[in-house]
């Protein structure tokens, strides 16, 4: 599968975020892949859908699409009929700009595996977003001396924005302390360790907490236990890897570390309520 990377000075930009259109990105290869940065794409007019990860999305005008790195996905849109900004970054940009270096785990859109990786919003507001975005391109382009900061600032109203839109649409809870870090570090971890490492235990040593201040402090944040964030990750990817990748189940249990692959389908049917070959079977709208 091809990975398209970020390179800056490819990019024709000095930073690593940059701005662009349906000018700039081929959406009539219907083939998969995915990039090493995050992307948030601004449909002003569109007809079609996307297979981002595991699952179909529809795409109309005035939708929003969030994706994270290595998100594998398959555009199936109407290029006569495609008007999109995109921005796109990697978290090394966000990391240089601000002092928190989970801004992109608080951010709900991201590595989200509970709800859809997408929003509607109206004319309006989708219109105030692109004029952000413009000025954004603006300074990239024409870089003066403070360029870096009016890039910081706009990006961080517009990442904020979309965050509290979000929760809005979902009925999500912004984040609900924020004297604590724990949950977005148990969710970094995830992230970073989820193949090797699925005992709730393994993180509880690696955060210094108990099991118990860890559930509280996730289910306070995203509403499920520690133990339920952590087998939705390992779902979403067996699901992707059985979507994505010509891998046998076979293989998959042994990429995940499941000591047999029968462990695997167990897990598989007490997740999902069926088999992996049920859900194999039902691939057909791909």
């Amino acid at each position: 599968m091809k990975t398209i990377k970020f390179h800056k000075g490819e990019c024709g930009v000095h930073f690593l975020l940059n701005v662009l259109t349906e000018k700039d990105i081929d959406y009539s290869q219907q083939t998969t892949f995915n990039t090493d940065y995050f992307e948030i794409l601004f449909f002003k007019k569109a007809s079609g859908t996307v297979l981002l990860n595991e699952k179909q999305i529809n795409i109309s005008d005035n939708s929003i699409i969030f994706i994270s790195p290595y998100q594998k996905r398959n555009w199936q849109l109407d290029v006569e009929r495609l008007e999109v900004t995109t921005l796109i970054f990697q978290e090394e940009f966000l990391n240089d700009f601000f002092a928190d270096k989970l801004f992109t785990y608080r951010l709900l859109y991201f590595y989200q595996l509970s709800f859809p990786l997408s929003i509607t919003i109206d004319h309006e507001d989708l219109r105030k977003y692109c004029k952000f975005l413009t000025e954004i391109k603006t300074e990239l382009i024409d870089s003066k001396f403070d360029s870096s900061h009016i890039i910081r600032s706009l990006t961080y109203y517009l990442l904020q924005s979309l965050n509290r839109q979000y929760a809005s649409q979902y009925g999500l809870p912004l984040n609900v302390d924020g004297n604590t870090q724990i949950p977005f570090l148990f969710k970094n971890l995830i992230e970073l360790h989820f193949k090797e490492k699925q005992r709730i235990g393994d993180y509880t040593e690696m955060l210094g907490v108990s099991r118990i201040s860890l559930n509280k402090a996730v289910k306070a944040q995203f509403q499920i236990t520690a133990g339920q964030l952590l087998k939705q990750r390992l779902l979403f990817e067996i699901q992707n890897q059985i979507i994505h990748s010509n891998k046998s189940i076979n293989e998959i249990a042994y990429d995940l570390n499941f000591s047999e692959p029968n462990n695997l389908m167990r897990f598989f049917k007490s997740q999902t309520g069926m088999t992996t070959s049920e859900f194999i079977a039902g691939k057909s709208f791909i």
